[in-house]
């Protein structure tokens, strides 16, 4: 009786705070048993009036532990595939399911959205992202983990890495004049001081057009993975609202823990599911640049 009096009279949990200390970015990293892993802070570069701070974060050590495991992954696929070939047999068990995601997204989403001539070249940087991307979402499901992905610095940047291949790939294959004709549209059939205005109204919004789509990749990759991480916290956050509800405290855990557990069964699936549409979509703009409009 004291005890539930006692928890009565204690503050509610912050559950804010408890999503955000989970979501965003730190300095430390928590380990198990209460641990936690201080990351090392190091001085900040003065450039004039520009300080960067270069300093390690969660996020950051996370990074390299998606592309360490990107990195082995493959690696360790491509050496039993190699293996199976020398000896005139198919790939079994863990390489032949590799083998056959890098050759789904290879030929049925890169080649097939890019083109045959120049899907094969932009085909690695498409798995890449594929990869990258996934392991970044399921990193962040396990315990003591962190999704790099619900990070909008993280999710901008491989969208910017998208906007420099279609542009800059663009340019390579249309030439100069035929890249700005990506810009200054031409419409056959109008006189000359109309097609000259139309095409003039139009470049900004052709522009804005251009700006847009590494947005909307960053945007919804970042939105959809941090979402949620909120649902499952929010849904967590019952538990301590109404836990102390003689005679509830078992109904309402019982029945939040099943609801969670069926929320992180579907983040399951839509951390594979958002890797797929970044590649695909990237794939998608990519080979749009590459044809005349």
């Amino acid at each position: 009786m004291m005890f539930f009096q006692a928890a009565q009279a204690s503050a509610p949990p912050d559950l804010g705070e408890m999503m955000l200390h989970h979501t965003a970015d730190a300095w430390t990293i928590e380990l198990p048993f209460g641990l936690e892993w201080q990351l090392p802070r190091w001085e900040p570069i003065h450039l004039g009036t520009l300080t960067l701070d270069l300093s390690p974060t969660k996020h950051v050590v996370f990074l390299f532990v998606v592309a360490a495991l990107v990195f082995l992954t493959l690696k360790i696929a491509a050496r039993g595939v190699a293996r199976a070939e020398k000896a005139g047999v198919a790939p079994k068990g863990f390489a032949n399911v590799m083998e056959a995601m890098v050759l789904f997204v290879r030929n049925d989403i890169a080649i097939a959205n890019i083109g045959e001539e120049m899907g094969p070249k932009y085909a690695p940087l498409i798995i890449a992202f594929f990869f990258f991307i996934l392991y970044a979402n399921i990193l962040g499901l396990i315990p003591y983990g962190s999704t790099v992905t619900g990070n909008l610095a993280v999710t901008a940047t491989l969208a910017f890495i998208t906007f420099l291949c279609i542009e800059i790939g663009g340019m390579i294959k249309l030439g100069f004049k035929g890249y700005l004709g990506t810009i200054f549209m031409h419409v056959d059939g109008l006189p000359g001081w109309a097609a000259v205005a139309l095409s003039i109204a139009m470049s900004p919004i052709e522009v804005l057009g251009k700006l847009v789509k590494p947005f909307a990749l960053a945007v919804r990759l970042f939105g959809n993975m941090t979402a949620g991480h909120f649902v499952i916290l929010s849904l967590f956050g019952i538990i301590f609202l109404f836990g102390n509800l003689s005679g509830w405290n078992w109904a309402i855990g019982g029945v939040t823990t099943l609801v969670v557990v069926g929320i992180l069964m579907l983040e399951i699936i839509v951390g594979l599911l958002q890797a797929y549409v970044f590649a695909l979509l990237s794939a998608v703009f990519i080979g749009l640049m590459q044809h005349e409009h």
